[in-house]
């Protein structure tokens, strides 16, 4: 039985050898090194700001080079309101990344609509995007958003590289 583990080092087997898997160190590299766009619709977009600042410090987890070029991302963090004017925006900027790309709904807004039951509100992005980690609250806290990110780091450690690789050519 084939398990997904981390990459490893014991000097006392390996020798001057690391021994690993092609799928584990590229997901050890995607998973440390994921460059948010962040998309701040509305008030939740302060929350994001926070947990970049000092306090929260979101370079811990390799996510403190925010991208406001989608060509240079491959995380987009959607928070707060969606409309329908800014659906079409949302998903054009989407489809500009690169792959593999993954997506995090910050919010209540975000997620379900929140409180905004209207004809004018999107009701939850994952209408329009595949969503990978969805952020509870209103405004969610930073460290509510540094769990999300911690989720989906351990999502990307199990994605499988080469044979999405070989399915693509």
């Amino acid at each position: 039985m084939q398990t997904n583990t981390e990459i490893g080092y014991n000097s006392k087997i390996e020798g001057d050898f690391i021994v690993t898997r092609v799928d584990a160190v590229l997901n050890w590299f995607r998973k440390n090194s994921l460059w948010p766009l962040p998309m701040g619709l509305a008030c939740c977009a302060i929350e994001l700001m926070a947990a970049g600042a000092s306090r929260y410090d979101i370079s811990r987890f390799g996510s403190e080079v925010m991208r406001f070029s989608p060509r240079q991302s491959d995380l987009m963090v959607v928070a707060g309101t969606v409309t329908y004017k800014m659906a079409l925006a949302v998903r054009r900027i989407y489809q500009q990344m690169p792959e593999p790309k993954w997506v995090i709904a910050m919010g209540a807004c975000a997620s379900t609509g929140g409180m905004y039951r209207s004809y004018a509100v999107l009701q939850g992005v994952d209408k329009i995007l595949p969503v990978d980690v969805y952020v509870a609250g209103c405004p969610p806290r930073p460290e509510a958003l540094l769990d999300a990110l911690i989720k989906l780091q351990g999502k990307v450690a199990k994605e499988p590289v080469l044979s999405t690789q070989k399915r693509a050519a």
